[in-house]
């Protein structure tokens, strides 16, 4: 009789202590959530990361279109850099307007088709308008991306990483394509003066050419 009293006792015991272990359980449980839910943070963070041009790529493309060369104002031509107070030629800021520029590397992508200053029999025709627009006035993005990589030869470029003529190649045409989009937008084709009239947007009001920093913004931006 004895016996069986101890024995249900101890069922007892153990019953209760099985018991007690639930809430631990239990507690895990309402913590479980938390983890799943700082997994779905880093999931999103990573989501929305943007990837950034690579400059040694975006080099190869402005050291294809950029030149040594650029012509600025004609009327700079007209001033004698004296540093006169009432010169009608010079800038607000006192600067003087330069007529035109020159570089021992490329440096400038210029945003006009062509440019001519009769006053001092000086005219320059721009790289780009005459090499990706060869056939005529308008290329398709297959024609632009051919243009660009195959025909157009490059120089290392004042800006951006420097690159050798050697290691230029373009192995991935991506960011080709890229440039592209940025230019023409949303049409099919992209025109010469388009090309001039957009490259004159992202320059700014007060530019007449892409340099290198504003080249790449332009690209990490579109």
């Amino acid at each position: 009789m004895t016996g069986r009293i101890c024995a249900a006792t101890a069922l007892f015991i153990l019953a209760s202590g099985a018991d007690a272990f639930a809430p631990a359980k239990s507690a895990f449980a309402k913590h479980a959530p938390a983890t799943s839910t700082g997994s779905s943070r880093r999931t999103t963070s990573l989501a929305s990361t943007e990837v950034s041009v690579d400059p040694k790529e975006a080099v190869k493309l402005f050291g294809r279109l950029a030149e040594k060369y650029i012509m600025l104002d004609d009327s700079g031509g007209m001033c004698c850099y004296s540093a006169c107070s009432d010169c009608e030629f010079r800038l607000p800021d006192g600067g003087y307007r330069m007529a035109d520029q020159s570089a021992a590397r490329p440096k400038w992508i210029p945003v006009y088709e062509h440019r001519a200053f009769e006053s001092q029999g000086k005219e320059h025709t721009s790289k780009w308008s005459t090499e990706i627009f060869s056939e005529g006035p308008a290329v398709s993005k297959e024609e632009f991306v051919a243009k660009v990589t195959n025909e157009l030869a490059y120089a290392p470029s004042l800006g951006g990483p420097y690159l050798s003529a050697s290691g230029a190649a373009i192995d991935d045409d991506t960011l080709v394509g890229k440039l592209f989009d940025l230019l023409a937008g949303d049409k099919e084709k992209l025109t010469k003066h388009r090309m001039s009239t957009r490259m004159k947007q992202i320059a700014g009001s007060e530019e007449e050419a892409l340099t290198w920093p504003t080249f790449l913004s332009a690209l990490e931006e579109a």
